[in-house]
């Protein structure tokens, strides 16, 4: 290939969740079956409800197969809307809610709508990988912010505020355009609570930057935690959420995602015109598949039993694998209490590894284990496994996990 042909930017398209495949691609023409814990994909793991799976057929067989409106099909924004007001008491207006290809579009949008080449974005470590990757594609970089592990994943609120007031003294806070946090976490599975919360919603109205909630795993909830959306303390302030169908409504493969921008004020206004005009350049997301969605969100008996049925399942398959990863001296676990991930801290020091690149190599090499190393979520010295797969392989596994760790001891 001509030297130079490639963009600069281009450099940042990476996902470290399938930086393994090609061994794992090796290991498996091999003969060999490797488990496959690095992506969070629950509609392989649980069917897609059969009720979504008619709608879409449905849809097929009346031929709604055209491009959809660019900003997506109104059966679809009126189900969102109705969502939000009996979840949250919301009250949207169809103009709130753009359609995307899943949030990772979303993320695209917010990007090329906000970020000029310098501009910064708060962003919470550990942090989802694509988080990064289309901030720096669009030439912005990063406030980092942590999530304090010692404290069971909570934001240090203390700190991020001393962060943005070094931004400000050093004449940096005008280039600051958004702060981003997950909410359950991907990929701690940490369930933020409603006081850290309204902080956050206070520092960034403070230091006017936009807010955005990634609220994908809203519904998937669990060990008796409780849920907040952004919505409930960022009103009056401009804000949006980031949501779709692809974990509560396990349809990973239909690719629905969604924006919405909940307020009227000059920058959210804007943002949603803005958001419009990328919509539209992209004509439109897959037509019979938000027809799906919109069953699945408007079916809200069907809905109901399914995804408790998932998180029932969940739960206990987080529990059990936790159960026995601490058993690791190795590892330090914080349970999880929302989403389908465990994010263990790794004692790098105490075993045969330079780093958790090795940790995770050598644990598909050896153990046939396809995890993601957290230096990727930006948190060296971690790991982290979905935990989808059924009780029985999931409890094998951590059994695995642990006998390599024991067998790599210094």
């Amino acid at each position: 290939m001509e030297e130079g042909l490639l963009s600069k930017r281009s450099k940042y398209v990476y996902n470290i969740l399938l930086e393994e495949e090609g061994l794992a691609s090796n290991l498996a023409e091999a003969g060999k079956k490797v488990v496959k814990l690095n992506r969070g994909d629950p509609a392989v793991y649980f069917k897609t409800p059969k009720y979504m799976i008619d709608a879409y057929v449905k849809a097929l067989r009346s031929n709604q197969t055209y491009y959809s409106r660019a900003e997506g099909a109104k059966t679809l924004i009126n189900a969102v809307i109705k969502r939000y007001k009996e979840f949250y008491g919301l009250a949207l207006s169809e103009d709130s809610i753009i359609t995307t290809e899943g949030v990772s579009e979303a993320l695209y949008f917010i990007n090329s709508s906000l970020i000029n080449t310098g501009d910064m974005a708060v962003i919470f470590r550990p942090y989802y990988n694509q988080y990064m990757t289309t901030l720096e594609l669009h030439g912005g970089r990063p406030i980092f912010a942590d999530y304090d592990e010692r404290n069971m994943w909570a934001v240090d609120l203390d700190a991020l505020r001393k962060s943005l007031k070094s931004a400000r003294s050093n004449g940096q806070i005008k280039r600051v355009k958004y702060m981003l946090v997950t909410n359950p976490n991907n990929p701690t599975g940490t369930v933020l609570s409603r006081r850290i919360l309204s902080g956050l919603a206070d520092i960034a109205n403070e230091y006017g930057i936009f807010l955005i909630s990634d609220e994908i795993y809203d519904e998937i909830i669990f060990n008796g935690a409780k849920f907040t959306s952004i919505s409930e303390v960022a009103k009056g302030m401009p804000y949006a959420i980031l949501n779709g169908a692809s974990k509560n409504f396990d349809a990973t493969g239909f690719r629905i995602g969604f924006i919405i921008i909940p307020e009227h004020d000059r920058l959210s206004s804007e943002l949603k015109s803005k958001m419009s005009d990328y919509a539209r350049m992209r004509l439109s997301v897959n037509t019979p598949a938000q027809y799906a969605v919109a069953e699945g969100i408007s079916n809200s008996k069907e809905h109901a039993k399914a995804i408790k049925e998932m998180v029932s399942e969940i739960e206990k398959r987080i529990n059990s694998s936790v159960r026995i990863l601490r058993e690791n001296e190795y590892l330090d676990v914080v349970r999880p209490n929302g989403a389908f991930y465990i994010f263990p801290h790794i004692d790098i020091k105490s075993l045969k590894f330079r780093n958790d690149k090795g940790f995770v190599e050598g644990l598909l090499k050896e153990k046939l284990l396809q995890t993601a190393r957290g230096s990727g979520f930006g948190s060296p010295a971690h790991f982290r496994i979905v935990s989808l797969a059924t009780e029985s392989i999931l409890t094998d596994s951590m059994k695995k996990i642990n006998e390599f760790c024991i067998k790599h001891a210094r």
